[in-house]
C-alpha cells in the first residue's frame, strides 16, 4: 500500500511538473549558462528561473503618520508585494503638505489649520490601513490605471458621504434657526442697516470677490499617497526609474528616444511681506541658468551667486556694502540702511534666504550687484523671475493691490506696472502670480502685452488639479502656463491626463513642490517623466529641497550617459491682441483658428537684450 501511494505521488509530481514545462525549463537553462560557465552557477540559475516567475502583486498597504521638512504630520505610504512566494516591501512615498492660508494670516486662522491637518492625516492614515489595504491587494503595481481609477471611486464614496453628513446637518440648523427667528416685523430695519456700506459698493462692483477655496475632504492624503506609493512600486518591480516608468504611461508603454529636464527655477531671496521692509510685491526671487548650461553647470552658478549674496547681506562689522553704499559716504555710514540687519540674514522655509526692501528698484540692484560681483551679467549668464503672490496683496476695502507699505494699485494699474518693468528689465522672464485669478480681464491683457518676452504663470490663480481634469469648460485665467503641484487626492493619471492636454495646448507645465516639503524626492521624477518645461523646487538649503535638486543632478548623468538627454529651450508664446476675459482650458494659449505656434517661436535660444552696467539714476518702478 506504501509503495502503490509512494508510485501515485511521483506520477503527480512528474505531471504537476510537466504541466508547468518544469523539465523543459531546466533543460533550456542548462543549455545557455553551460557555455558561459559562470562563476556563480547558482546565482545564474537563480536569474534565469526568476524571469518564468508570477509578476509580484500587491500583499500590503501599510499608512503611517510622519513629519515633513517644517515638523507638520503629513502621510507616509508603503506597498509590500508578493514575490517569488515571499512578503517583501518594495518602497514608500511620503506625501508633502500643503496649506491654502497666506503667511499674514491671523494666529487662530493658522491654529485652527493645523488642527484640521492634523485630523486629516489621522483618517488618511485609518483610510490606508483598513479600506484602501484590503481595495488593492491582489493588484499588479504596474496596473497604475486600475489602481487610480479604484482610488478615484473610494474617494467620490467619501465626498458624497460628506456631502450627505452636511446635508443632514445643514437642514437641522435651518429648523433650529427657524424656531429662534423673531417675528417679520424686525426684517425691515435690517435693510436699513445696510446704507452706511454704501461707499464701498463702487470698489466691491469692479473688484470681483476671493473665490472661495476649493473644499479639501478629511483624509484626501490617502488618495495621492497611495497613488504615488503604486507608481514607485510599479517601477521597482520593473528595474526602471521612476521618471521613465512616469513617461511609459504617459506615452503608452512608447519608450521616449529622448528626454528634456525641466530647467529649475531656484529660489534665491524669500521677501518677507510682514518685516519692516516697504516692499510687498515680490514674495521670492528666482534664478532660472541658461540652456546652454548643463543643469549642474547652472547649478554651480546660481551657487556662486548665492555665495556673494549672502556676502552682501552681511558685511564685515554689520556695515553697508561699499557696493551698495550710497554716493554720500558719510550718510551712508550713518544711516547704514543699505545692509539688511543681521537678524533678517535666515533661512526661509523655502530653503533659501529671508530679507526685506523698501522697493522693487532696491531688490534688483541688489541681484545686479551680486551678479556683477561674479563676472555675470542677468539676461545673458542668468535670468530671472519674480513671484508676486498677488492674492495676497489685495486690500478691499480699498478695491486694490499694496504693492508697496501704503502704496496701492487697481489691476489696470498693476498691468501698466508690469509692462513697465519687464520692458525696462528684459532679463526678468517669469512673472508667478502677478494677479489674483479673479482679474481675468487684466490676465488677459497682460498676457496680450507681454506673452511674447515674458512666461506669466499661474500658481494659486490657477485652478486645481481636481477641477481642471473633471470639469475641463472651468473658465481660468488666460497664461502661459500652470503650476502643478502633487497634494490631497491628485492621482498619477490625473497629472498624466492633465500634462497631455495642457501638451496639446502649447501650454507649459510647471511642478512645484509645496510649502511642507518632504525628503520624498519623486516629485522631480514626475517631472522629468512629464516632460514639465520649468520645476520649482525653492532654494539650495535644507535637505528636503536639496535631495531634490541632487536626484535631478543624478537623472541628467543618467540620461547623459544613456546619450537620451535632449537639450531644453525656450519658447515664449504669442497671444491674441483681442482680449479673452473667460477662456476655457482648451483655449488658453492659441486664438481661434491658430493651430500652431508661430514661426518666429522656434529659435533655440532666448534672446534678450543685456542689462547696463548701471542701473538708470531715475528709474521710478513703485
Amino acid at each position: 500500500l506504501q509503495l502503490r501511494r509512494l508510485q501515485e505521488m511521483r506520477e503527480e509530481a512528474a505531471e504537476y511538473y510537466r504541466s508547468h514545462r518544469v523539465p523543459q525549463r531546466v533543460e533550456e537553462a542548462l543549455n545557455a549558462l553551460f557555455p558561459l560557465r559562470p562563476a556563480d552557477l547558482y546565482g545564474e540559475l537563480a536569474n534565469y528561473f526568476s524571469k518564468c516567475s508570477n509578476a509580484p502583486v500587491i500583499c500590503k498597504v501599510v499608512g503611517r503618520k510622519v513629519l515633513d521638512g517644517v515638523g507638520q504630520p503629513t502621510l507616509e505610504v508603503e506597498i509590500h508585494c508578493t514575490v517569488k512566494n515571499y512578503e517583501k516591501r518594495i518602497c514608500s512615498a511620503v506625501m508633502s503638505s500643503h496649506s491654502q492660508i497666506p503667511e499674514n494670516t491671523s494666529p487662530k486662522i493658522t491654529e485652527s489649520d493645523e488642527k484640521e491637518r492634523k485630523e486629516s492625516v489621522n483618517t488618511a492614515v485609518e483610510w490606508v490601513n483598513e479600506s484602501l489595504n484590503a481595495m488593492l491587494r491582489d493588484l499588479k503595481p504596474t496596473d497604475q490605471h486600475k489602481a487610480d481609477k479604484m482610488l478615484g471611486e473610494y474617494f467620490t464614496q467619501k465626498a458624497e458621504e460628506k456631502k450627505e453628513i452636511q446635508k443632514h446637518e445643514e437642514e437641522a440648523a435651518a429648523l433650529a434657526f427657524a424656531s429662534c427667528t423673531p417675528s417679520s416685523s424686525a426684517l425691515p430695519g435690517k435693510k436699513k442697516a445696510a446704507k452706511p456700506g454704501k461707499k464701498g459698493t463702487d470698489a466691491e462692483r469692479v473688484i470681483p470677490p476671493p473665490e472661495p477655496a476649493e473644499p479639501v475632504l478629511c483624509g484626501s492624503l490617502a488618495i495621492g499617497g497611495t497613488s504615488l506609493a503604486v507608481a514607485k512600486a510599479g517601477a521597482t518591480v520593473s528595474h526602471i526609474p521612476l521618471y521613465l516608468h512616469i513617461a511609459l504611461l504617459k506615452h503608452n508603454q512608447d519608450s521616449p528616444k529622448e528626454m528634456t529636464l525641466p530647467l529649475p527655477m531656484v529660489t534665491l531671496l524669500n521677501c518677507d511681506k510682514i518685516s519692516p521692509a516697504k516692499l510687498k510685491l515680490v514674495k521670492e526671487v528666482m534664478l532660472i541658468p541658461p540652456v546652454q548650461l548643463s543643469l549642474r553647470q547652472g547649478i554651480e552658478r546660481v551657487l556662486d551667486i548665492q555665495k556673494e549674496m549672502m556676502r552682501l547681506l552681511d558685511p564685515p562689522g554689520n556695515m553697508p556694502s561699499p557696493q551698495l553704499a550710497d554716493s554720500k559716504k558719510g550718510r551712508a555710514h550713518k544711516t547704514g540702511k543699505r545692509a539688511p540687519p543681521q537678524a533678517l540674514k535666515r533661512i526661509s522655509h523655502l530653503g533659501c534666504l529671508i530679507t526685506g526692501c523698501d522697493n522693487l528698484e532696491q531688490l534688483l540692484l541688489l541681484m545686479q550687484t551680486a551678479c556683477c560681483n561674479i563676472a555675470l551679467e542677468l539676461g545673458t549668464d542668468m535670468y530671472l523671475a519674480i513671484n508676486c503672490a498677488a492674492h495676497e496683496l489685495m486690500d478691499y476695502v480699498k478695491g486694490k493691490y499694496e504693492i508697496l507699505t501704503g502704496t496701492f494699485k487697481s489691476p489696470d494699474e498693476m498691468v501698466d506696472m508690469y509692462v513697465e518693468l519687464i520692458n525696462k528689465f528684459p532679463f526678468i522672464i517669469a512673472l508667478i502670480d502677478p494677479l489674483r485669478k479673479e482679474d481675468r480681464q487684466q490676465w488677459s491683457n497682460l498676457c496680450c502685452a507681454l506673452g511674447s518676452k515674458c512666461y506669466l504663470i499661474a500658481e494659486d490663480a490657477a485652478t486645481y488639479i481636481s477641477k481642471l481634469k473633471t470639469d475641463q469648460k472651468i473658465n481660468v485665467p488666460t497664461c502661459s502656463g500652470v503650476v502643478l503641484k502633487y497634494i490631497n487626492q491628485t492621482k498619477v493619471s490625473d497629472l498624466i491626463e492633465l500634462t497631455g492636454l495642457l501638451d496639446g495646448q502649447r501650454h507649459i507645465t510647471i511642478l512645484g513642490s509645496p510649502d511642507g516639503e518632504s525628503s520624498d524626492d519623486s516629485l522631480v521624477d514626475l517631472a522629468v517623466g512629464l516632460g514639465a518645461r520649468f520645476i520649482k523646487l525653492g532654494g539650495l538649503s535644507r535637505g528636503e529641497r536639496v535631495t531634490k535638486y541632487n536626484r535631478l543632478l543624478a537623472i541628467e548623468e543618467e540620461l547623459a550617459k544613456n546619450r537620451t538627454l535632449r537639450k531644453a529651450n525656450l519658447e515664449f508664446i504669442t497671444f491674441a491682441e483681442e482680449s479673452q476675459p473667460e477662456k476655457q482650458l482648451s483655449d488658453v494659449l492659441l486664438s481661434p483658428g491658430q493651430d500652431s505656434l508661430p514661426a518666429q517661436l522656434s529659435q533655440p535660444a532666448l534672446q534678450v537684450p543685456s542689462l547696463p552696467a548701471q542701473l538708470p539714476e531715475n528709474s521710478t518702478l513703485t
